[in-house]
């Protein structure tokens, strides 16, 4: 079984040192990032590629970074609000930790009680990162521009070169100057 880091950037608006604090949690999971996205929903359809490949095996642990838990709705079709859903539905002993440091919401208000009820035994909630966690075998970034200001995400993404290859900065830099 593997681990996921899957950090949204919007995790970032609220923090009082965003570089700072992507920087720490980067440098926890102590692995290049795998890939980018700009609509988090992506992210996930990567994941379930790369377990279909044989790159990846199911997932047992996702760090879930976000502003959102990302689980709304229960709709079938895969959207940016109910990726974390799909997640959690389709990798059924697959333990999912929400790192906020102010959850606006809980998935308890959205999912029906009893999808809710076979979720919350594996869903976890805080500002921390749980203690024991698996490193990352594979971290994944969402950049959500129509959810992060342009200084804050070029600033976010200035700190994460360091964790990327050449060809991924290359690619970034490219998309947001062209």
């Amino acid at each position: 079984m593997s681990s996921i880091l899957d950090i949204d950037l919007d995790y970032f608006n609220l923090i009082e040192n965003p570089e700072q604090r992507l920087k720490e949690i980067l440098d926890w999971g102590n692995h290049r990032i795998t890939f980018v996205v700009e609509k988090h929903h992506k992210a996930y359809s990567r994941w379930k590629d790369r377990v279909k490949r044989g790159t990846l095996t199911p997932p047992s642990h996702i760090l879930h970074v976000d502003e959102h838990h990302d689980m709304m709705d229960q709709k079938r079709y895969l959207n940016i609000a109910n990726f974390m859903y799909h997640a959690m539905r389709t990798w059924r002993n697959c333990r999912v930790h929400w790192l906020v440091d102010h959850a606006i919401d809980s998935p308890d208000m959205w999912l029906d009680d009893d999808v809710w009820e076979s979720f919350s035994p594996r869903f976890s909630v805080g500002s921390d990162l749980p203690y024991r966690w698996p490193r990352p075998d594979l971290v994944s970034i969402c950049t959500s521009p129509d959810f992060v200001n342009k200084d804050l995400l070029q600033r976010l993404l200035k700190t994460t070169e360091g964790f990327m290859t050449t060809k991924q900065i290359t690619a970034i830099k490219m998309k947001n100057n062209g």
